[in-house]
């Protein structure tokens, strides 16, 4: 009789992967995701079951992190304007915090590997119209989401490119301004 999983284990090994991830993103290999989690790559598979289930596990416990995370700086503020919380969510995306998730979701978004998750961008650019419009409703703008993530998607992909912090953080603000001119 083989031995059961034990979920803890699981969970601490999904952990250790996911961190290194976000650090250096999806690894081609198991190799780098053994010394991260200093076990073997046998357990890995033990675990769950596959290279790619591994991967994937991966990428959902870190867009889940990611959803909290950034859905917290996205929360109205009953005592600040929603475009002051947009400032900040920005900050907090561009900054130390967020760009492990821009980064580890950008390699992913330019590998072969996301052709095994073809949903994912989809549900990972969506997730974000719910809080967009539950903030923006706090303007009497709900309707504006669609922009303003296509905004910020559109910023993160030029400085994504062009690592030019200062020209994508006047553009946000600009944009911002537009928005503040309509209240």
């Amino acid at each position: 009789m083989g031995r059961r999983p034990e979920p803890e284990i699981k969970q601490r090994l999904l952990d250790a992967c996911t961190d290194h991830a976000l650090e250096h993103g999806l690894p081609d290999r198991l190799d780098p995701l053994v010394r991260a989690t200093g076990t073997s790559a046998r357990m890995l598979i033990y675990h769950f079951g596959t290279r790619d289930a591994l991967l994937s596990a991966i990428l959902d416990s870190a867009r889940q992190r990611q959803l909290v995370t950034f859905g917290d700086v996205l929360r109205v503020q009953p005592d600040r304007p929603y475009t002051v919380t947009l400032a900040q969510a920005w900050a907090f995306m561009t900054g130390p915090e967020g760009r492990p998730y821009l980064r580890m979701f950008g390699l992913w978004r330019e590998s072969a590997a996301q052709q095994h998750r073809p949903g994912f961008r989809r549900a990972a650019t969506t997730d974000w119209l719910g809080p967009l419009e539950e903030g923006l409703r706090s303007m009497d703008r709900p309707e504006l989401a669609t922009l303003v993530l296509a905004v910020i998607r559109g910023l993160l992909m030029d400085l994504d490119a062009t690592e030019d912090r200062d020209r994508a953080d006047e553009a946000f603000t600009h944009f911002l301004s537009t928005l503040d001119a309509h209240e």
